[in-house]
């Protein structure tokens, strides 16, 4: 199996879909300001260092999930990702993906951030598969809680392992795009690693093991991708 595997948050969006979200509902009225923007925030850096709290940041994220009917919350996505996320989708990341695709391999997105916000992201991409973190639903709504494992760190291994005995699948032959350190677990699984706009820690990392290093930003070709899905 020839399977292209990207990180959404920072790889494929030259921003945090996550860290975007919180910041719509702020302007949208439908969180405390003050509060909301403190704690984002806080959030945000222990990703960035490598300390959060993935269950304590999940309590937090999905509260507003909880807190509105479906209706509502399907028409702020729309609005959401016409605002904040179509603007952040480079057309270097539209490249190299339908560079992989275009070669014949499988896409697949695996992100921390949550179904609820990835899924019409994905669907914009061209990428039908998404691993991503689940909000518990019940009875026609959020229930603020998260159903199974979330997709983060080494959670992320253990979903696209369930995902890939699901389809009898391997990674024989597999790449996988990130810029977090994070998503090193992942990184040294796959065939093909690729630190795209890295952080530091993942930026030594990668130099350290020889990895490509790419830049998805600005407007210019992407460099050397036929090396990369030969």
């Amino acid at each position: 199996m020839n399977l292209a595997i990207f990180d959404l948050d920072n790889t494929l969006l030259s921003g945090d879909s996550d860290y975007l979200w919180g910041h719509f509902l702020i302007e949208q009225g439908l969180v405390e300001r003050d509060w909301y923007e403190r704690e984002n925030e806080r959030f945000y850096q222990e990703y960035r260092a490598g300390t959060l709290d993935i269950q304590e940041f999940l309590r937090f994220s999905l509260r507003p999930l909880a807190d509105n009917e479906l209706d509502r919350l399907l028409a702020l996505r729309q609005q959401f990702v016409r605002e904040k996320i179509l603007p952040i989708i480079t057309p270097a990341s539209r490249i190299l993906l339908r560079t992989h695709r275009d070669a014949g391999h499988d896409l697949l997105i695996i992100t921390a951030t949550n179904h609820f916000i990835t899924e019409p992201i994905a669907a914009e991409l061209g990428v039908d598969d998404l691993i991503a973190t689940d909000p518990e639903f019940k009875h026609g709504r959020f229930t603020g809680a998260v159903a199974g494992t979330p997709s983060f760190r080494d959670g992320k291994v253990r979903r696209l392992q369930q995902w890939l005995n699901q389809r009898q699948k391997n990674l024989a032959q597999s790449w996988f795009y990130s810029d977090s350190h994070n998503d090193l677990p992942l990184l040294e699984l796959v065939t093909y690693p690729v630190a795209v706009d890295a952080d530091d820690t993942l930026t030594q990392h990668a130099e350290m093991k020889g990895w490509p290093l790419l830049s998805l930003r600005g407007s210019t070709p992407l460099p050397r991708i036929p090396e990369f899905v030969r």
